[in-house]
């Protein structure tokens, strides 16, 4: 139908896009307010005792729509920690990786892949 997308740019907001409009203003009012720390969960807790009934879903839609991200607690978990003072193995190939010729250059890469039970490695 030719007349759909002419249709859609005249067709005033939806009462969704609205109130979301109104949400997002708040969600950053409150977020801005406690120095980007707060997350949905708390923002959505902020709001309810400021009288703003809202779902938690939907401002973490909003939140995530615009790029706001509350902050996790607790250490970042590194997998491997490398020794300073430990020898290294030498580059033998000078960081090309290219072979001139068939089965002249092989390579290994150890990945680490964090499951529940723990950590394993794959070997490529």
């Amino acid at each position: 139908m030719p007349g759909t997308y002419y249709g859609r740019k005249r067709r005033p907001p939806s009462p969704r896009a609205q109130r979301d409009a109104v949400l997002i203003e708040q969600i950053k009012d409150v977020y801005r307010a406690n120095y980007g720390v707060y997350g949905a969960r708390r923002v959505h807790r902020q709001l309810r005792r400021q009288g703003v009934q809202v779902a938690r879903c939907t401002i973490e839609r909003l939140m995530l729509e615009h790029g706001l991200e509350g902050v996790r607690r607790g250490a970042k978990s590194r997998i491997t920690v490398p020794d300073e003072i430990a020898p290294r193995p030498p580059d033998l190939v000078n960081r090309r990786f290219v072979a001139d010729q068939p089965d002249q250059l092989r390579l290994a890469d150890i990945t680490y892949a964090p499951v529940r039970a723990g950590c394993t490695w794959r070997s490529y």
